[in-house]
């Protein structure tokens, strides 16, 4: 009970530290805002060609873009989250201050990530999402069933993200500098995950391959969910995919992190 007192302790600590940064959240809703803006206007020419394009309406189109949006900085796509920290305490050695803690690592940073992501729903992911409601016509649903199924798919999206942000930072055990794996992490992050383009819009053997890996759960599958591509126990059984996909990364990186402090070279001392 004490552990996870911490932990909560720890993810409540992280959301505070992020919403003490309220210009960079104004300019992140301002920054993911005109995105939706771009998306929509491109989505609103793809789709006025290519009608029902990848299963979609153009109603659904442009909620996945806005969606997308809105999750955009929670999932960490394309950065900002605890991986660059986490490895830059690996690089100077700070990690071994991490590793004395009576507390285990990836927990730590998982309660982290998670207070820090929440707060990211909240203050970057809810008024893109607004704002594109009022300019646009989305298929928002009106059941309450539906919005509680989107929470649960975007709480396993989370899980999923950090789960593979923890695998990458740990890879800096052993190559001490991750911006090279960070970017590719990024483009895999953007391209998989649908935030680029709706996974099913793709030709389809790639499409499946894609919406077969973990970065799909990062949008894709929350999104579906979203506009009730998945109904009766479908919408349930989608839940597994990354249900699935986070125990077993978050196992892996167990494992990883294993290896990791076996070996661990503290740099710099």
């Amino acid at each position: 009970m004490r552990t996870s007192g911490l932990y909560r302790a720890v993810a409540g600590s992280s959301f505070r530290r992020y919403a003490t940064y309220r210009v960079a959240t104004a300019a992140g809703v301002f920054t993911n805002t005109i995105f939706g803006f771009f998306m929509s206007y491109t989505f609103i020419a793809l789709w006025d060609q290519r009608p029902d394009l990848g299963g979609y309406d153009q109603a659904q189109a442009l909620t996945f873009a806005w969606v997308g949006q809105g999750l955009l900085a929670a999932t960490a796509v394309i950065g900002g989250g605890f991986r660059e920290e986490l490895q830059e305490r690996i690089r100077t050695g700070e990690v071994s201050i991490d590793l004395y803690r009576p507390v285990d690592l990836q927990m730590w940073w998982l309660s982290a990530d998670l207070g820090r992501a929440i707060f990211h729903l909240l203050g970057r992911g809810v008024v893109p999402l607004a704002v594109g409601a009022l300019v646009f016509e989305l298929a928002l649903p009106a059941d309450p069933l539906r919005w509680l199924l989107f929470g649960c798919a975007v709480l396993l999206a989370l899980l999923v993200s950090f789960a593979i942000n923890f695998l990458v930072a740990l890879v800096a055990f052993w190559l001490l500098d991750g911006n090279g794996l960070n970017m590719v992490s990024n483009l895999l992050g953007m391209f998989c995950s649908g935030m680029v383009m709706p996974l099913t819009v793709f030709p389809e053997q790639l499409g499946t391959f894609l919406q077969w890996l973990p970065w799909a759960a990062l949008l894709q599958v929350p999104a579906d969910v979203l506009l009730g591509r998945y109904s009766g126990a479908g919408a349930f059984a989608v839940l597994l995919f990354p249900l699935v996909w986070a125990v077993v990364l978050l196992l892996l990186g167990r494992a990883v992190q294993a290896a990791a402090t076996r070996r661990v070279v503290v740099q710099g001392g």
